[in-house]
């Protein structure tokens, strides 16, 4: 898994960066099925933490479209690749570790909502975002219609949505797009700090938390509640529990197993 995807560990955090040199990391047809095995392979590993980027000073341009695949684009054909394509964002989405999206340059169209996809995201000052799709005669893709109203609204939405701007860093953050905006020079050290937070943070807890928040919208508040007291029974009969409180009253970092 080397050619458009980079997979590398540094202890507890692992990094998977997204490379098309020349194309400012626009996703090739073929390239998919990368991310989501990228996706599905830090699930199963020791890593705690995912921090998604993309090389030399952008994050992702979407889809490739100067390299269409090969095959006639049959509405059969093409709903194949669309499949493809969700597999991808399915893989992130089912992540229960915590994902962050380190945005540089450019995330545009699959490449914003595959930022948006993550837990966090942590954007350069320079990092520009936008819902592409509808200048390219297309609509929202890769989770889009799902996120976007989630972060922003509604309203929001639809208008970033019909009209495809561009968004700037510092209006992302204001909207709620992105969690942090960081100057480009700092944002490598950012990410690390808040990277190495999350990975001594508890696994389960953390799990859960996820999971809630995903479902936050579409459950009732008597749901919501039933969902946090079986949460917090399982979490309450926990080592990491244990862990927790001997940590704190002996005012140490706890060491959280995921137990």
């Amino acid at each position: 898994m080397s050619r458009f995807v980079t997979i590398t560990d540094a202890g507890p955090i692992r990094t998977v960066t997204m490379s098309s040199p020349g194309r400012k990391n626009a996703v090739p047809p073929d390239a998919w099925p990368e991310l989501a095995d990228a996706f599905i392979r830090f699930e199963s590993s020791e890593q705690r933490v995912l921090v998604l980027t993309g090389a030399d000073g952008e994050f992702c341009a979407g889809a490739d479209m100067n390299k269409p695949a090969e095959g006639e684009p049959s509405v059969a054909v093409t709903a194949r690749r669309m499949r493809m394509i969700s597999s991808a964002v399915t893989a992130l989405h089912r992540t229960t570790k915590p994902t962050i999206a380190s945005v540089d340059g450019v995330a545009v169209g699959a490449g914003m909502n595959l930022a948006l996809g993550c837990d966090i995201v942590v954007a350069a000052d320079r990092a520009r975002f936008s819902e592409i799709f509808v200048k390219r005669g297309l609509t929202m893709d890769f989770g889009g219609t799902w996120l976007l109203p989630r972060l922003v609204g509604l309203a929001r939405a639809r208008e970033l949505a019909l009209t495809g701007r561009i968004v700037g860093a510092p209006e992302a953050l204001e909207i709620g797009l992105v969690a942090r905006v960081v100057p480009a020079a700092g944002l490598g050290d950012a990410v690390t700090e808040l990277a190495e937070e999350l990975a001594g943070g508890a696994p389960l807890a953390q799990s859960f938390v996820k999971v809630a928040l995903d479902r936050s919208s579409s459950m009732t508040f008597e749901q919501a509640l039933a969902f946090e007291e079986q949460a917090q029974a399982v979490l309450l009969a926990s080592e990491d529990l244990t862990e927790g409180a001997a940590a704190f009253i002996e005012k140490r970092e706890p060491q959280f197993k995921g137990r």
